[in-house]
């Protein structure tokens, strides 16, 4: 049988690294566990493909062999009854697994279960981001993962979060319209609070009396920028950018309102469609 030491993540399990591998890295790494010997032909058929399988996933997967020759204590623990025999183990537990021979295509399908995918690793970064109040690099990933896959109730309400902290709050009642009653839990009321307050400080005092001054004076460029640089303060960005856009379609030099809709622009989130919308708007203006 190959030995594969040239692969980091294959070992052979004993009784002193039992512990260590199948309990221990089995929290934080899926482990796929086979269960063979010299003398079973089917154990030397099923390893290539095993090998292979561990091949793909260096970091995902760690592919521990068990000689039940040599470890027949451990063979017993597990209550192996015929060889090849694989095991999945994750959290110290079997979870899944097959005996016999499988091609290589089952095995990667059983995996597949089982392996950490592509958006989990969006949504672990988008938290960290979000730990540290870094909402506009969280924003993306929280989307990129709901968007991979709707049904999760962590993805979604994680971008629900974000979009509320950016003050898309259009978008996040929507996100929270979806949720069905079944799904309606701590979090979600929690997130319900949190836009109620958003939507309320949205308008501040200030905002109220300058959209009251603008509507007696509906041409005020400097009422018009004024009310826009109060609309980006609490993140009502689309507002903010019509009116300055407003300006811009009459006046490219007024005040400073082009530097405050370009500022605007560049601080919006990674992918927002509203930067490359006020950018195209922009650009339409100027050439």
């Amino acid at each position: 049988m190959s030995r594969g030491r040239n692969m980091s993540n294959i070992v052979d399990i004993t009784l002193e690294n039992f512990q260590q591998v199948l309990l221990e890295k089995s929290k934080q790494t899926l482990v796929m566990v086979q269960f063979w010997a010299d003398w079973c032909e089917s154990c030397k058929q099923l390893s290539p493909s095993l090998v292979s399988v561990a091949a793909k996933y260096p970091n995902d997967l760690i592919f521990a062999r068990v000689n039940c020759d040599e470890q027949q204590q451990i063979a017993m623990q597990f209550g192996v009854k015929s060889l090849p025999t694989v095991a999945i183990m994750k959290d110290g537990q079997p979870i899944d697994g097959f005996a016999g021979i499988q091609p290589e295509s089952e095995i990667l399908a059983l995996l597949q279960k089982h392996l950490p995918k592509e958006q989990d690793a969006w949504y672990a970064s988008a938290v960290e981001f979000a730990q540290q109040n870094n909402w506009l690099d969280a924003y993306p990933l929280f989307k990129k993962a709901f968007e991979a896959e709707q049904s999760r109730m962590e993805f979604l309400f994680g971008f629900t979060n974000a979009s509320i902290e950016l003050g898309k709050l259009e978008d996040a009642q929507t996100l929270l319209d979806s949720v069905l009653i079944v799904n309606q839990d701590s979090t979600y009321n929690q997130l319900i609070a949190k836009l109620d307050l958003a939507s309320n400080a949205a308008d501040s005092p200030e905002i109220v009396k300058l959209q009251a001054e603008l509507a007696n004076e509906p041409e005020s460029f400097q009422l018009k920028q004024q009310l826009a640089l109060a609309f980006s303060q609490v993140n009502r960005n689309e507002e903010a950018l019509d009116l300055l856009y407003e300006i811009l379609k009459s006046d490219m030099s007024f005040g400073e309102a082009k530097k405050y809709y370009l500022d605007i622009v560049s601080n919006l989130a990674s992918g927002d469609e509203l930067a490359s919308k006020y950018r195209r708007k922009l650009y339409t203006l100027m050439y």
